[in-house]
């Protein structure tokens, strides 16, 4: 049986249009003969939704109990049954009722594809499990239904249904999505314009990404390398150079002229390691690359020009921008560089030749004559003159033994070893020395420098180009086998000094720290220049002990002052640094100013995380006084209206009820305000506890008073020690846990026990109510949180939040567990007071005033 095909509609937000697409393509294929069914859709109370399902076929829904209550989900054997051509469901990402067979929606999409039978379907670009926290972080608001991605990027079709914010709010101020008790609260919130339009650009990315894969699996099935430049892709390429600065910005125009464009920023590397290009260049190249919204690319090829095309073909590239040297005729023959070979061999690709001045290779370090140690090049000239000299004389006694071939190959052999010793100048010595000495002593006419023979001459001349050629060879390994010492030696500290930052903890601290332990130096101190004063500040260091700081430093002290940016300078104290060194610590100060950058960042979002936290609370602290706290204000003002109503006569009993319900009121409106004044306090980090031995036996039966008897049992014994506290503190946060446990215990009281475990005191307060899922455990103590099935008008969701803040407050934990049987537990633990004459570490133990301010309702937090 054929799998059936998949068609999604997606859209940015709620209210833009996909049910009624959906239902709109179903009756269309309805009318072309189609055998279509709606396996579920869910209207929401709108009228022009609902029209459309006139005249279609619509499944019967599978009914469900679940918490008293019973829900409606897709019975997906049913659809089976019914076998259509094409089915139409509704809320892909939803999560169905305990007790379905499967736990999603798109389980049951997949069913049905499985049998054969064609989907259409709908999602939000919100319910995709990628892009969950980035819309958190846009939104606020966490989605609890997902779908993962892969389930949505193997749909056969993909349509997007766009529509402007600006058009939706529209479409919700006239009442087309939401009720209209719902559209004010909608627009202050989810659905504002910024949400909106970074929902967009998130759908809208994510579709083109969707059509790049879909347009990458054409081309590689049906074969074709050629690129298609259906989107701009424009590919700098990169030698390390000075001039890689300006390719970049001469690239980054031709993408901004190409809307939707893309810039990809290539590095190639050969394949030996021995690149060229200074380091400090390459990572401000790639930060400038990532400025400019462009990606980074390395790849390893000898040959430069197939490396470059090779990669534009595989990004499917249409421009290509590279830098030539304006040089003159003969260093073109020469060297003739990359480019004219990505030309011959780029086909339908465009490339852009940026011209610059030679840049002389002035990115190399300089080198010197020989990069062997002065003890081999001592020991080369030692070699060369006398060893000349007892070679030509051992050769001369036994000059009867040989004949002149073997004598050069012998002086040959001699002016390698010398190579191979002291490296290419005491080498061309030797040589030279052992031509002149075998052609005075050897070559006929002997003790004479006249070669009669001609053969006689190319053999000595042979022997000086050889010698002179093997010194060479062996002089550029030597430097090779130093260069890659010492590039691994420079990619060993970087690995190391990466590592430190890696490892987690303070990055720039620990990178000094590294740093001056790589460089054997004294310090390594962060300054930055103060705006107000214009004066340098040190900001962190690396220290060894006792070692100088910079405005300590004496005349004599060798220091080596790095520039990383205008505000910051990296200086290094304690000797002074080689060439190399040198290079490697600008490496670190560039990584050095990305990691200032990145605290400065994570700072700004801290206060930006903080003052949106704040921003929340006011706007929950506005919708508690607008609607929680009118509760009982209305039923205080209705009750004193009737008590002065003069039209009515009220019975003695009527009178007391009425009374009874101002007396509640005000109670129940006197908790709310103290636990809005009690979340201020600790979001103000206002509250300091005075802590003091406490007895926990005497706390729970004053934050008990009010309760009705038969509502708790208690079980702590009154031998328990006593506990490190705030007295008042403790028992607000006892009476709102207490309170909130019994308000949703259902048939058996609530439970409080205690006991001493270790060091500590653990009170459990268990209840046998509905529970709480694991997943919103962590929620229940945040502030202004209430579970869907709270009763209406009891609190606004701050008991626990107030009773956790003030366990804390008293160096105490507060958590949550279920209670076996079905309920929930909550765990509070304290430490125990101190034995008399053992003080404990940190705050001192003083008297405190118990003040409780009187009891304190819960926020109704579940």
């Amino acid at each position: 049986m054929a799998r059936g095909t998949l068609r999604v509609y997606l859209g940015a937000a709620p209210g833009v249009g996909k049910t009624y697409a959906m239902l709109g393509e179903g009756r269309r294929r309805l009318e072309r003969g189609t055998d279509v069914v709606v396996g579920f859709v869910e209207t929401h109370g709108r009228a022009h939704t609902a029209e459309l399902l006139e005249g279609l076929e619509v499944v019967a829904r599978r009914q469900l109990g679940y918490r008293g209550a019973v829900f409606g989900e897709m019975d997906v054997d049913a659809v089976r049954r019914r076998r259509p051509h094409v089915a139409l469901v509704d809320e892909l990402a939803h999560t169905n009722v305990p007790g379905t067979r499967n736990a999603k929606r798109w389980e049951d999409v997949e069913e049905l594809l499985e049998a054969g039978i064609d989907v259409i379907t709908t999602v939000n670009i919100q319910h995709l499990e990628s892009l969950n926290d980035v819309v958190a972080s846009i939104t606020g608001v966490r989605q609890q239904e997902t779908v993962p991605d892969d389930v949505v990027r193997r749909a056969d079709q993909i349509e997007l249904v766009d529509m402007s914010p600006q058009a939706l709010r529209r479409r919700m101020a006239h009442g087309n999505v939401y009720a209209p008790e719902k559209v004010d609260a909608a627009l202050a919130h989810y659905f504002r314009v910024g949400n909106l339009t970074a929902l967009r650009e998130l759908a809208l990315l994510w579709v083109a990404d969707r059509v790049d894969d879909a347009l990458e699996s054409y081309r590689a099935e049906h074969d074709i390398s050629a690129p298609w430049p259906a989107r701009e892709r424009v590919v700098v390429a990169l030698s390390g150079g000075p001039e890689g600065d300006g390719l970049l910005r001469r690239g980054a125009r031709i993408v901004e002229r190409a809307m939707g464009g893309e810039l990809l920023a290539l590095r190639v590397s050969r394949s030996d390691g021995l690149t060229e290009g200074a380091p400090d260049a390459v990572a401000r190249q790639r930060r400038l690359v990532e400025s400019l919204g462009g990606t980074w690319h390395s790849v390893i090829g000898d040959d430069v020009a197939t490396a470059i095309l090779d990669f534009a073909r595989g990004v499917n590239a249409s421009q290509v921008v590279l830098g030539a040297s304006r040089r003159g005729r003969l260093g073109t023959l020469v060297a003739p560089g990359p480019v004219p070979a990505v030309v011959r061999g780029s086909g339908d690709i465009d490339v852009h030749i940026v011209t610059h001045d030679p840049s002389g290779h002035a990115q190399r370090q300089p080198q010197s004559a020989s990069r062997l140690g002065p003890r081999r090049r001592l020991g080369g000239w030692l070699l060369a003159l006398p060893g000349s000299l007892v070679l030509t004389l051992v050769l001369h006694l036994t000059r009867g033994v040989h004949g002149l071939a073997t004598v050069l190959l012998l002086y040959l052999t001699f002016t390698v070893g010398v190579a191979l010793v002291g490296g290419m100048a005491p080498a061309i010595v030797a040589a030279l020395a052992s031509g002149l000495l075998a052609n005075f002593f050897f070559t006929p006419p002997t003790y004479t420098f006249t070669i009669a023979q001609p053969q006689n001459l190319l053999a000595v001349v042979v022997l000086v180009g050889v010698a002179i050629a093997v010194s060479l060879v062996v002089n550029l390994a030597a430097q090779r086998t130093v260069d890659a010492s010492r590039a691994r030696a420079e990619a060993d500290t970087l690995s190391t000094l990466a590592g430190s930052v890696l490892q987690g903890g303070e990055a720039v601290p620990a990178l000094l720290a590294r740093l001056r332990e790589s460089f054997n130096l004294a310090s390594v101190v962060l300054l930055q220049r103060d705006v107000d004063d214009n004066r340098w500040h040190e900001v962190s260091a690396g220290r060894a002990a006792e070692s100088p700081a910079p405005v300590e430093l004496a005349a004599d002290v060798p220091a080596t002052t790095l520039v990383v940016n205008d505000e910051l300078r990296l200086v290094l104290i304690g000797r002074a640094l080689s060439p190399e060194d040198t290079r490697v610590a600008n490496v670190v100060a560039a990584q050095l100013e990305t990691l200032a950058e990145r605290d400065r960042l994570r700072a700004e979002a801290r206060v930006a995380r903080q003052e949106k936290e704040r921003t929340a609370i006011r706007s929950a602290l506005l919708a508690a006084v607008s609607h929680d706290l009118r509760t009982p204000l209305s039923a205080i003002k209705a009750a004193a209206s009737s008590l002065r109503a003069t039209d009515i006569r009220l019975e003695p009993p009527d009178e007391r009820e009425l009374l009874e319900e101002i007396e509640d009121s005000a109670d129940r409106l006197q908790g709310l305000i103290d636990n809005l004044l009690d979340v201020s306090r600790l979001d103000a980090g206002a509250v300091r506890p005075q802590l003091a031995p406490v007895a926990l036996d005497d706390v729970v039966a004053r934050a008990l008073r009010g309760l009705p008897e038969d509502a708790v049992v208690v079980e702590v014994p009154d031998t328990l020690p006593l506990v490190l506290a705030d007295e008042g503190l403790l028992e607000r946060a006892l009476a709102n846990i207490v309170e909130n446990a019994v308000r949703y215990s259902t048939s058996e009281p609530v439970s409080v026990s205690a006991a001493a475990v270790s060091e500590r005191a653990v009170l459990r307060i268990a209840d046998r109510g509905p529970g709480v899922p694991d997943t919103r455990k962590a929620d229940m103590f945040r502030a202004f949180q209430r579970l869907g099935d709270a009763p209406a008008g009891q609190g606004i969701g701050l008991g626990l939040a107030v009773a956790r803040g003030f366990v804390e407050a008293n160096r105490g934990t507060l958590d949550a567990e279920d209670t076996p049987g079905g309920g929930l537990t909550l765990v509070l633990t304290l430490s125990l007071a101190p034995v008399l004459g053992h003080e404990p570490p940190g705050e001192p133990v003083a008297e405190s005033p118990a003040d409780p301010a009187g009891r304190t309702l819960a926020g109704g937090q579940r």
